[in-house]
């Protein structure tokens, strides 16, 4: 944290807090991880961010102006991430940002923008906190306690189930925080803990935690972390002979997932933003563009992105001059944006409100199982 403080502090010696676009352009920067542990994450958010962009410049742009978008990667890392949101606003002088997709880095992100007062966006950062850091942070998805709340009523409700044992990535904002939420719900609705264990990112071997718990006999494990562990705890459960239902959020989604787990994920659940088997014609439209643009199915992250940079424009298009207090201004002002992942409002606390799908892994696939409205 002190190291985040001193260089928010310096970046505020350098660059003024009110920021105007260009008469021909509007500067944009984002951030996010195309490569490292996270890759897909921010493969997908890009991917989603650029289409938007383009669609949106084809039209003519907004209000005339075209919008410049400049990209940076985090490599998956903190200090990375805030080397480059310094380097998005004190040098690039962005008027907003896009933010990241994981809420641990998006909170470093937040850290930066707050303090020079520019408005950051982030697509699909779920933790509490992150919106927390101040009035110009902003997020495009619902947050885990909404999340949260949704795994332990499909448990309970849909499943049937009551006790779970929780296994969760003790140096991760978004798995703590989820976790966290979850335990609270599934008690509230009459459920069990009987055991909560943790890993750290970037663990291999989950044996001796998986051990743990199947002696505890829990109905179903809640694993709310990231794809690439989730993978390997799968294939080590089913090793182990396990059988309960593992459970978790849109930390699992990625292509990587069914991958490196194979047949150990299958018919395993966990809460997201989107489907593409969605009926909605806007979501069809975006499916289908993506595919044929990038040749593969359009992952929730880059869906998420995709809504995020129209909501951005829809803030920016409604703002009397582009500054970045207009900006901010008009962003906690969206009401009823009808996105590819559904309809959206900023709440208070500048977080969209929004519906939740639950989907089960059937190979490649993730089948929609059912939805849970705020």
């Amino acid at each position: 944290m002190k190291k985040i403080l001193a260089l928010v502090a310096i970046s505020m010696l350098v660059f003024s807090c009110t920021k105007k676009a260009n008469e021909n352009e509007i500067l944009i920067g984002s951030y996010s991880s195309n490569t490292g542990a996270t890759a897909t994450f921010g493969v997908f958010q890009l991917h989603g961010t650029e289409m938007a962009i383009e669609e949106i410049n084809a039209k003519g742009g907004i209000n005339g102006k075209k919008i410049k978008h400049i990209n940076y990667d985090n490599k998956s890392d903190g200090d990375e991430t805030l080397a480059v949101v310094n380097r998005l606003i004190s040098q690039d002088k962005v008027v907003a940002i896009l933010g990241e997709a994981t809420s641990g880095r998006s909170k470093i992100g937040a850290q930066v923008a707050q303090q020079n007062k520019v408005p950051m966006l982030t697509s699909s950062a779920t933790n509490p906190d992150v919106t927390k850091v101040g009035n110009y942070i902003f997020r495009a998805c619902f947050i885990d306690p909404f999340q949260g709340m949704v795994m332990a009523k499909f448990m309970t409700e849909n499943l049937k189930l009551k006790k779970a044992a929780i296994l969760r990535d003790i140096k991760n904002d978004y798995s703590v925080g989820l976790s966290d939420i979850f335990a609270e719900k599934l008690k509230a609705a009459g459920g069990t803990i009987v055991t909560d264990i943790s890993y750290q990112e970037g663990d291999i071997d989950f044996k001796s935690q998986l051990t743990a718990i199947k002696a505890k006999n829990p109905e179903a494990i809640f694993v709310p972390g990231y794809y690439n562990e989730v993978a390997l705890i799968a294939k080590q459960a089913k090793e182990l002979g396990m059988k309960q239902p593992l459970l978790g959020g849109d930390g699992w989604s990625s292509p990587k997932l069914h991958e490196i787990a194979k047949e150990a994920i299958d018919g395993n659940y966990f809460s997201n933003h989107y489907t593409t088997e969605s009926t909605d014609p806007k979501t069809q439209e975006f499916v289908k563009a993506f595919k044929a643009k990038y040749n593969e199915d359009a992952d929730v992250m880059a869906a998420l992105a995709y809504d995020a940079v129209y909501l951005m424009a829809e803030a920016i298009k409604n703002s009397k001059e582009i500054t970045s207090e207009n900006i901010r201004e008009e962003l906690s002002k969206i009401k009823d944006f009808h996105g590819v992942t559904g309809k959206m409002s900023m709440d208070a606390n500048r977080d969209a409100v929004k519906s939740a799908v639950v989907v089960q892994v059937k190979g490649t696939d993730y089948k929609y199982i059912t939805s849970v409205n705020p």
